[in-house]
């Protein structure tokens, strides 16, 4: 999971409910400074929530761009049936489908992080002409590593047999094995995290969970997507295997970026960094749907 490091609203930026054909969803929506030039719609990973893009709110709308981050359904504050069915891979898209709708922009930018990288595909392949571009931000087109999977099938098989806060318990131990010693979270982070977590659907976490370790190998299905794609991670990427993901963007000739020195999440750890990488995509999609200019066009241009 990603583990923002501030929960700060940016400039410009409220906490509100977008009411779709599909239900309400919580997000935080990020206006644009000065005129806009787009609209990017985020989608969190697996255990995450809106909070992971909190860092790139405030870069990503200073550059020109409306950036809304949303909780999925069953997603921390987003309501959410309690039955596994209801989290299918088709539901998932059709709700981001009708998220990008009720935006009223027209086509947007589509990012997801992780495992929302794998709705994110979903989506477009369902509804192309809804997005302008798809980023898959530290995700890849098939399943987790086998750790990774061997972890997810273990937090599905605990949450079948034990309290949701002791799954917590013992997840927050391992989890703090790996920190810097004497570096501990500030405590309205914790407070946040564990409220995330206990708020988020078990039918949710255990349907994702599923998702994640069985997602075919959908490298076919991107490139024939007819969209401009951008393949983006951290050099230290451990979920799925650099290499892999470095194959992906290639076969797929999409625009690919590796941040130095960054984990699962550069939305957290490199946030200006990343935002300056996706925001020179998206200006590049511009360029590409506006066209070559014609002499006759740039006279006009200068009349």
């Amino acid at each position: 999971m990603s583990k923002p490091r501030s929960l700060a609203l940016p400039p410009r930026t409220r906490a509100r409910r977008l009411v779709t054909a599909r239900g309400s969803f919580a997000v935080l929506d990020a206006a644009a400074a000065g005129e806009a030039r787009g609209t990017v719609l985020m989608l969190p990973g697996y255990t995450g929530s809106k909070e992971d893009f909190l860092a790139l709110l405030g870069p990503v709308s200073e550059a020109g761009y409306r950036v809304v981050a949303i909780d999925g359904r069953g997603q921390h504050e987003s309501p959410g049936p309690r039955g596994r069915a209801a989290y299918s891979r088709r539901a998932l898209a059709l709700d981001v489908v009708a998220q990008a709708a009720s935006l009223g922009d027209g086509p947007v930018h589509l990012l997801g992080h992780s495992f929302g990288g794998l709705v994110a595909r979903a989506a477009a392949l369902l509804a192309p002409a809804a997005f302008r571009s798809l980023t898959l931000l530290s995700s890849g087109p098939g399943p987790v590593a086998r750790p990774q999977r061997i972890r997810v099938r273990v937090l599905r098989g605990a949450l079948a047999l034990l309290p949701k806060d002791r799954v917590w318990e013992a997840t927050r131990w391992l989890d703090s094995r790996g920190e810097e010693p004497g570096v501990t979270d500030p405590p309205e982070i914790v407070l946040f995290l564990r409220r995330r977590w206990m708020a988020t659907r078990i039918a949710q976490l255990s349907a994702t969970g599923r998702l994640l370790r069985r997602e075919p190998d959908g490298t076919e299905q991107l490139a024939a997507l007819g969209m401009p794609l951008h393949i983006a991670y951290g050099a230290e990427e451990m979920i799925w295997p650099t290499p892999f993901l470095a194959a992906t963007a290639l076969r797929l000739g999409a625009h690919h970026t590796v941040v130095d020195g960054a984990g699962h999440s550069p939305n957290v750890s490199h946030p200006e960094e990343l935002a300056a990488r996706l925001v020179a995509f998206w200006e590049q999609c511009a360029r590409k749907e506006a066209g070559p200019r014609t002499d006759a066009d740039a006279g006009a241009g200068t009349a």
